[in-house]
């Protein structure tokens, strides 16, 4: 959740930590701080707000030093005060660390520490009483490494600590369970930490994502591991193919515009090299044998948030050409569920971070009773990415911000190429059909771009209904899912109450809300169940509640009956959530942009929830 960064080299190092932070701010924005060491001097600087207020606050109390650490925070224990911002130090301020996780023992640690105290404890997090924990360690034992490795033994759990001491001048120290943490070396023997790659691309491609356990030491002559019995590690670094240049808006003014149309890029990327001469070749990535896709007879997908919505949408299209028994689940409550699970399913773990708290849990869960498990996710070094069996990558490029867009798509995409890869393996799709299905998919970048090149128009739709605080979403069949994924971008960026249905249970319920002040966004593509959804459209208008349709090119059959129509480009049934999809972002964007929301970084939201 919250965003870590840390920095030994020749650079400005309140520089160095200030951008860090800001690539990180999708993580965490309620308060921001640094630490700087002039040794043997700590400075620490923080403040309530985002990144621009510490940098505000930092010109009227400059710092220096030869080596720092910096942390943006998303609130978990205790209120949005200056004094529950990060960093801390233990209460002889002989030590400072800033934390990213949950400590689940530290009241008993603090009621454990509070005989010999040295001083009182000046906020309500968890992490100041880590930060004395680790202090009297490493007091009783002289050393940093022995001093983490009993402290990671006694937390209960997750975190990502970084630590600078006062007697350890020239080093910073990294610690991991549960919560991510990339180190890496420049090519001009710099050395950095951070909870996310974007914060140190700009030095260094080349990274070292630890594990659970892992302790790293930086210093200006590099970085040394070890394992959480202090035993040390040989660690191969991870290159990443991200440039610099996709960790900036590049002159839109927010990151999720600029995400939004880098869509028609995301499906080529996703696609390319896994689609070719009208097939799907996934061998080079899954190594699997007919024998394997035979033993397995169950299929899970499990996610979070948007990723469960991608979800939805592969379900309805590999119960079409796959003889499997499918299901979805939230990961919070597959985790929870007695479900019959074993080495006759094949699980699939949709993730963009990789490092989602619930969605690992459900993985190792998986993973234990034998099933074989495959995560789709967009950062190849991830936590989940090491774990499973088979990874899939998103290939999205960095999205930063915090309301997925682009890597809906790609996780649509893979996930529409995965069921192509089982229905063939299986025996179920023949040559014509999988060229068709590829035909078309080579098509969609073009069409959605076809899209997106139009999107005035959703824009002055938007502006028509800035006022409304209710939205009811409609969809059937392949439809809804894509539903449900509007109006959570709707609520994320915008604060205004929306929910998505069935369109055929709004009968059973939400009709009761409609009426002229509620606007319903009704997903209508010309495929079978168009009939239906029209019928709804209808029943809607007898209520008077305004209707905006997404509706295929060609279709006149609202014409004369919903208040708004965006068209676009006709597409098989089963692939229409490419396109729809499309238009219920840039009004969600829209809207939110003319209530003056903080589009990139929505309120009590953050970009990868690693806590439960």
């Amino acid at each position: 959740m919250c965003g870590i960064v840390g920095y030994i080299g020749g650079r400005n190092v309140k520089d160095v930590l200030i951008n860090g932070m800001r690539s990180l701010e999708y993580r965490g924005y309620d308060s921001a701080g640094v630490a700087l060491m002039d040794a043997p001097e700590l400075h620490i600087v923080k403040g309530v707000g985002k990144v621009a207020d510490l940098e505000k606050i930092l010109e009227d109390h400059p710092v220096s030093g030869s080596q720092g650490i910096g942390h943006t925070r998303w609130a978990t224990h205790g209120g949005v005060t200056e004094m529950n911002a990060h960093p801390h130090s233990d209460l002889s301020s002989s030590l400072v660390l800033v934390h990213n996780g949950i400590v689940e023992n530290y009241r008993e640690i603090r009621r454990e520490l509070e005989e010999g105290a040295s001083g009182e404890y000046k906020s309500e997090t968890d992490t100041e009483v880590v930060a004395e924990l680790l202090s009297r360690l490493y007091s009783a034992r002289g050393n940093m490494v022995e001093a983490l490795v009993e402290l990671y033994a006694r937390l209960n759990g997750s975190f990502a600590l970084v630590i600078m001491a006062r007697e350890a001048p020239g080093k910073i120290y990294c610690l991991r369970k549960g919560s991510p943490l990339v180190v890496g070396t420049s090519p001009k023997g710099e050395t950095l930490c951070a909870s996310d790659v974007p914060a140190i691309l700009p030095y260094t491609q080349d990274v070292v994502y630890l594990d659970d356990g892992d302790i790293a030491e930086l210093s200006s002559g590099g970085i040394l591991f070890w394992n959480a019995s202090g035993e040390t590690l040989e660690k191969i670094p991870t290159h990443i193919d991200w440039d610099v240049t996709m960790v900036d808006k590049g002159g839109y003014p927010h990151f999720m515009l600029k995400e939004i149309n880098e869509q028609g890029a995301v499906l080529r990327n996703s696609m390319a090299k896994r689609l070719k001469e009208g097939t799907v070749d996934l061998s080079a990535e899954l190594p699997w044998t007919k024998e394997d896709v035979g033993s397995w007879k169950r299929l899970h997908i499990v996610a979070c948030g948007t990723s469960y919505y991608a979800a939805l949408v592969a379900e309805r299209f590999l119960e079409t050409i796959t003889d499997f028994d499918i299901r979805v689940d939230v990961a919070s409550e597959y985790r929870y569920r007695n479900i019959p699970l074993g080495p006759d399913t094949l699980a699939v773990f949709v993730s963009q971070s990789g490092e989602t708290a619930d969605t690992l849990a459900a993985e190792r869960i998986a993973r234990e009773k034998g099933a074989r498990c495959l995560a789709v996710t967009n950062v190849i070094g991830s936590t989940i990415a090491r774990e499973v069996h088979d990874v899939l990558q998103l290939k999205a490029g960095p999205e930063i911000g915090v309301a997925a867009t682009k890597t809906f798509m790609g996780q649509m995409a893979v996930l529409y190429l995965l069921a192509i890869h089982l229905a063939k393996m299986q025996g179920k799709l023949s040559p014509e059909q999988e060229r068709k299905y590829c035909d078309e998919l080579t098509a969609l970048p073009y069409k959605l771009e076809s899209v997106l090149q139009r999107q005035e128009c959703l824009q002055e739709t938007a502006m028509l209904y800035n006022e409304a605080r209710d939205f009811l979403f409609l969809g059937r069949g392949i439809s809804y899912p894509v539903a449900l994924e509007g109006a959570l971008k709707l609520k994320e960026i915008s604060y205004v109450h929306a929910e998505a249905y069935a369109a055929g249970e709004m009968k059973h319920g939400p009709i009761a809300l409609l009426d002229p002040r509620v606007p319903v966004v009704v997903i209508a593509p010309k495929d079978g169940l168009h009939e239906k959804t029209f019928s709804n459209i209808l029943e809607a208008k007898a209520r008077k509640s305004p209707v905006i349709a997404i509706a295929t090119e060609g279709d006149d059959s609202l014409d004369g009956t919903a208040d708004h129509i965006f068209f676009v480009p006709e597409t098989l049934d089963q692939f229409t959530p490419f396109l729809t999809v499309a238009p219920l972002q840039l009004f969600s964007y829209f809207f939110a942009r003319f209530l003056g929301c903080h589009i990139d970084q929505p309120r009590n939201l953050a970009k990868s929830v690693t806590v439960e």
